[in-house]
């Protein structure tokens, strides 16, 4: 494995996936982690990731200084390399311009880490620090026209430092660079595959339950859906599922998954109708992030309550992943020097609205995956297609898909205006091109004119975008005549909409979903 420190990079986990895509394993720790547990965990190579903090700052995140000793590559990438140049005795300072964006690099020494690198490759750049003295043992690899130190390397001891991020899709041979240290520097086998995780999990899922029951909050996407297969291939008759309908689906799923699941999977699914106890329970709230941990909350005390009558049940199964972990993340703070690594970007509701007083134990095998990796577990263990292309949706539904206030009214409208974006993507052929395509209901009245009267009504957004795995995301260029064809249909079929507008923000700055 190839273990990445965190220093609260937002593309951390992007370095972990980059790796994945070798078929080597590869999982991201604290930048705390000590000596001793790297031991234990005997990686074959070290990635410092990334970070907002400057190493010549006070109280800026280190890590053990033990890894120099370990005997093992090294690669440190932005802030990473600027932490080992220093720990090592090099010299780091502010630049006199900082470097954002796309850089060429020119190649100075073409072996090794940058073996088929092409001279002139463009590069993601991000930092405001530069190296200005290389450490005793080391040599030039490569430089702009900005950055005299901008790839670095003692290739005596295989370390290794990259002052822009081969881990972005902007960066051209970045992922020849990755390849590079997995296998020839690193000297790894590509023995993780998709057979291989699938063994492993149903081990580890069968040691862990024994003769214990589950319980799978199902929601019929791919995640829980993948889930449910993969629990179902490893207990059995143990796994019970549970589909709550807590009223923020999407028009007519519900009844399409039960019959799905019941008919053609013949794996048991209890339904439980709830819909006017979570549309209560958020009833007035504008907070989104009191929102998702409200519905996370009410998930799991129907869970508890509808358990009773069908359980006992010790566990309780989700489709976490990787991403959702992420973002849900608590800010990062150095206990004892106050320093800030990461920043949440938003709960999740299965990660960040879990109660306290949780009555089950979690069990969550695709924790560790990307989305991509899910698809591909689905595929293997015969997932039927049309799940395991399914765009991502959203726990908390169509919930954090209306801005503010949720009502009835405003569900209705969505779930129509959401129903003929499906519908047109799909005639269209795009659905399986784009990540996700949908609708966003803003909480604003605008003035229109339909029929010579006077309208005062919602608009709907339309939030369609592509990306690889959901860390980074960019609006979707889809035909003029096919945004036309939505908006004319949204607006001549949906009651109480007038206006439709194309959300043309990528992630970051933005996020895919507003909420």
């Amino acid at each position: 494995m190839i273990v990445i420190l965190d220093f609260g990079s937002q593309y951390s986990e992007l370095i972990a996936r980059r790796i994945r895509e070798t078929q080597v394993y590869s999982e991201v720790l604290s930048y705390r982690t000590t000596i001793e547990q790297l031991k234990k965990l005997n990686p074959a190579g070290i990635i410092l990731s990334g970070g907002p903090s400057s190493v010549y700052d006070a109280g800026a995140p280190q890590c053990d200084p033990g890894i120099w000793q370990l005997g093992i590559p090294v690669m440190g990438v932005c802030y990473g390399m600027q932490l080992m140049v220093q720990q090592l005795g090099g010299g780091v300072e502010r630049a006199e311009r900082g470097e954002y964006g796309k850089a060429s690099i020119a190649i100075d020494d073409p072996t090794d880490l940058l073996t088929n690198v092409d001279p002139g490759s463009t590069m993601w750049m991000s930092h405001g620090d530069s190296v200005t003295d290389m450490p005793d043992g080391f040599e030039l690899l490569a430089h702009t026209d900005n950055t005299p130190c901008a790839a670095i390397a003692n290739h005596t001891q295989k370390f290794y430092g990259v002052q822009f991020h081969p881990e972005v899709v902007h960066s051209i041979g970045g992922q020849a660079m990755i390849r590079n240290f997995v296998y020839h520097i690193c000297e790894c086998q590509p023995t993780w595959t998709t057979e291989a995780f699938v063994d492993e999990a149903v081990r580890e899922v069968r040691a862990r339950v024994g003769d214990k029951r589950v319980l799978l909050a199902l929601s019929g996407g791919v995640d829980s859906s993948t889930l449910a297969f993969l629990l179902h291939r490893a207990i059995g008759s143990q796994l019970t599922c549970m589909f709550i309908d807590q009223g923020f689906m999407r028009k007519g799923e519900p009844e399409r998954l039960m019959k799905l699941f019941k008919d053609q999977f013949h794996i048991s699914v209890e339904y439980v109708m709830a819909r006017e106890r979570f549309i209560g329970a958020i009833a007035g709230v504008d907070d989104p992030e009191q929102k998702r941990k409200i519905i996370g909350h009410e998930f799991i005390r129907v869970f508890e309550e509808e358990s009773k009558r069908l359980g006992p049940f010790d566990y309780l199964a989700q489709g976490t992943l990787y991403p959702d972990v992420i973002e849900s993340a608590d800010t990062n703070v150095d206990p004892k020097t106050g320093e800030r690594v990461a920043v949440k970007i938003k709960s999740h509701h299965n990660v960040g609205g879990l109660p306290k007083d949780l009555q089950f134990k979690l069990i969550e095998p695709l924790r560790k995956l990307f989305k991509d990796e899910v698809r591909n577990v689905g595929r293997s263990i015969d997932l039927p297609e049309e799940i395991v292309n399914r765009q991502p949706f959203p726990g908390p539904g169509l919930a954090i898909r209306i801005l503010g206030p949720v009502d009835d009214e405003k569900l209705n409208i969505l779930r129509d205006a959401d129903l003929i974006v499906r519908q047109e993507i799909n005639k269209a052929g795009l659905y399986n091109d784009i990540w996700q395509a949908f609708a966003v209901l803003l909480p604003v009245r605008s003035v229109g004119v339909m029929g010579d009267q006077r309208t005062y009504a919602y608009p709907i957004v339309l939030r369609i975008v592509s990306s690889e795995d959901g860390m980074t995301a960019d609006w979707a260029r889809i035909p003029y005549d096919l945004m036309e064809i939505i908006s004319n249909r949204i607006v001549n079929e949906v009651d109480g909409v007038n206006r439709v507008v194309y959300d043309i923000t990528s992630k970051p700055p933005g996020t895919i979903e507003w909420e």
